[in-house]
């Protein structure tokens, strides 16, 4: 992964143990989300875990487990990474983690400066900490940007 990112190994380790530690903070494969559904060390939202369960061959019913999160969280990772590169993103902890946290459409629209849709709105909204979701539409994606970066460095 790390070498197709183009980052040195001890790099992704680091991006990964950034990404368990906002997502889940313990690292527990049995945190759950109660807002939003979210499952797992990587916080996996169900209707991506049955996307990717089929992708892997790995039975619907069976992705909860440990192994099976850790594979399906590597092939969203590395879906992502192609992403990043076919859009001619950076690749680095942010970049990783932001097409984690809004998917990889979300994300580049969030980077490259394209309208909002009311759900990508919606989701860069709840993902902000209380006291910055009510950030104007205008400013919303450059406070998302920032605080994400900060967050991540």
């Amino acid at each position: 992964m790390a070498k197709s990112a183009g980052v040195s190994y001890a790099k992704m380790d680091t991006i990964v143990k950034k990404i368990v530690k906002h997502e889940s903070t313990t690292g527990n494969y049995k945190t759950i989300n109660r807002i939003s559904g979210a499952y797992g060390r990587y916080q996996i939202m169900k209707k991506t875990a049955k996307q990717y369960a089929k992708k892997l061959n790995i039975p619907y019913n069976k992705w909860k487990k440990p192994l099976n999160q850790d594979k399906i969280f590597e092939a969203i990772l590395k879906d992502n990474i192609n992403s990043l590169k076919r859009n001619g993103i950076e690749i680095n902890a942010f970049s990783i983690y932001g097409t984690h946290q809004q998917g990889a459409g979300g994300f580049n629209a969030i980077v490259k400066n394209k309208k909002l849709t009311k759900s990508l709105e919606r989701n860069i909204r709840y993902n902000l900490p209380k006291k910055l979701r009510h950030t104007s539409k205008r400013n919303l994606k450059k406070t998302w940007m920032k605080y994400w970066k900060h967050k991540m460095s």
